[in-house]
């Protein structure tokens, strides 16, 4: 039995000191924790923590100046925008204009180069008529003089 009794002795020591053992030394280690957590707070984490809070208060001032400037550059655009369309009506209405302008003066001219051309159409035909009844006084000249002629010799 003596095997047996020191089995039980080896298992029993074992047992003590393991992983959770309770004993004067866990106080320390939880006190040198709870130092070591203090310290790296202050050292570490406070630090850090400043910086992050920094940089997300950077990144809120960006975004709000950011979606500022975007508003006023949607509210110029939709004011160039209406400029533009308001500009385009005008053009379209001034060619409207013009169109309307050009085509009356050139009815105009037309009818004035109608009236001209009839002027000139008319001297002509005046001219070729006095041409027709001249040339008609001399044929009937000439066909009475040769007729007292044709007579004449008959006689």
């Amino acid at each position: 039995m003596l095997i047996n009794e020191k089995i039980f002795i080896l298992v029993a020591e074992a047992e003590r000191g393991g992983l959770f053992d309770i004993g004067p030394t866990l106080p320390l280690v939880a006190i040198q924790f709870l130092i070591l957590m203090f310290i790296l707070n202050i050292i570490l984490y406070k630090p850090l923590i400043k910086l992050v809070n920094e940089r997300n208060e950077t990144i809120l001032k960006n975004l709000s100046k950011s979606s500022e400037i975007l508003l006023a550059v949607s509210n110029m655009s939709n004011k160039y925008e209406n400029g533009l369309k308001l500009i385009k009506k005008e053009t379209k209405q001034n060619i409207e204009e013009l169109k309307t302008i050009q085509k009356e003066k050139f009815e105009k001219e037309l009818s004035d180069s109608q009236k001209s051309l009839d002027i000139i159409v008319e001297k002509i035909l005046d001219n070729f008529n006095f041409k027709k009844q001249n040339t008609l006084e001399n044929i009937n000249i000439e066909v009475t003089s040769l007729a007292t002629q044709i007579i004449k010799s008959l006689e």
